[in-house]
């Protein structure tokens, strides 16, 4: 949900993407080039995938959330031979792929920007973030800089709507003025979690999975995003901006008065699901983001760039939740975030810049999980 940039990239998918590709004065040593095997979508070093296959082959795709039954995959695509120049929600089958040739079926209205989609329990119906009804074209994307520094912007336009698999929206789950996004399901089927601006600053929320018992989970200066449940139900893990000194406070609230955030220092935390027990799990500097939870729950993947020099590469680490054992997961050159696990833990899908052939293609990949 965030955007990634480079001098010879397009802006990517918003909210989870992050500008970070030129960002200096990063001390730490940048990753060993490494190059893939020739057929194969796997490098040596990544010794827990299996299988991989590439589900998508154009275009900026990231996202991917599993249903329910694990059959299915949500994702949101911005993609000209579909027919789409901004974020749109798509479906497909978890053994499709055809995407080379064949569209996904659209599921969200094909207007606005779409982000952060998911399956609601039973499968037959999706909750989705859209600017839709504000514009029913693609809002302005600012400047990804402000006094040099790197940021993107918090639509205010945004609120979140459940819709069934047709792309008919049947309930508006969110009416507050400013920005509601973000929103993830329980596995429990019971809970939805989502970032709201409602309080004057970007904190998470929970509701009923009906919408009702809105209920604030986070209250600390900062933008908190991005958060999952554990596969219990019991708890969050999200990522953190936690401006501390006077300066960083100053120059948080100027941007979020200007609808703008700056993303590049962010830490993973967890929860639980009622805000008690908040925990900063990783303590890596730079941004550190898109976390989820491991099925034993005693872990968590997440995307970094904290071993880069210039901002890239991006790759996936796992770390226990009491932030010890840290352990590089990917090998990407570029960029690989996302990850996400199936609710029978035997799979992962995550997007990669892997295989694009040295063009601006993001997609989506999919692989059996080796412990």
């Amino acid at each position: 949900m965030l955007k990634i940039f480079d001098k010879n990239m397009k802006h990517y998918s918003f909210l989870f993407f992050i500008p970070f590709l030129l960002l200096a004065k990063i001390s730490h040593s940048q990753s060993p080039k490494l190059t893939l095997p020739l057929d194969s979508l796997v490098y040596p070093e990544e010794t827990h995938f299996k299988n991989m296959k590439q589900l998508t082959f154009e275009g900026e795709n990231a996202e991917a959330y599993w249903s329910f039954d694990d059959s299915k995959l949500i994702f949101q695509a911005t993609n000209e031979a579909w027919g789409q120049s901004c974020d749109q929600i798509y479906i497909i089958d978890t053994n499709n792929y055809n995407l080379k040739n064949d569209m996904p079926q659209l599921v969200s209205l094909g207007l606005g920007r779409t982000t952060c989609s998911y399956f609601m329990p039973g499968d037959s119906t999706i909750i989705y973030a859209s600017t839709h009804l504000e514009d029913a074209k693609c809002p302005h994307v600012p400047d990804r800089r402000v006094d040099g520094r790197y940021v993107w912007p918090i639509y205010d336009s945004y609120d979140i709507f459940i819709s069934d698999m047709d792309g008919n929206i049947i309930k508006r789950l969110t009416n507050h003025e400013g920005y509601d996004a973000e929103a993830t399901v329980s596995p429990m089927g019971d809970k939805i979690v989502f970032t709201s601006i409602r309080s004057g600053d970007l904190e998470l929320y929970t509701c009923n999975i009906d919408g009702s018992e809105i209920k604030q989970v986070t209250d600390q200066l900062g933008y908190d995003g991005g958060a999952f449940f554990s596969n219990d139900g019991k708890k969050l893990v999200f990522r953190s901006s936690r401006p501390k000194t006077e300066n960083e406070i100053k120059e948080y609230k100027a941007l979020l008065s200007q609808g703008l955030v700056q993303p590049t220092k962010m830490e993973i935390y967890t929860c639980n699901v009622d805000g008690s027990d908040l925990k900063q799990i990783t303590n890596l500097g730079n941004a550190n983001w898109s976390p989820f939870f491991h099925p034993s729950d005693e872990k968590i993947i997440f995307c970094s760039n904290h071993a880069s020099k210039m901002g890239f590469p991006f790759n996936l680490y796992m770390i226990d939740i009491d932030g010890r054992n840290l352990e590089q997961i990917t090998f990407d050159q570029k960029f690989a975030s996302f990850p996400v696990f199936s609710n029978d833990g035997k799979k992962i899908v995550f997007s990669s810049n892997r295989n694009n052939g040295g063009t601006r293609n993001t997609n989506v990949f999919i692989a059996d999980w080796i412990e």
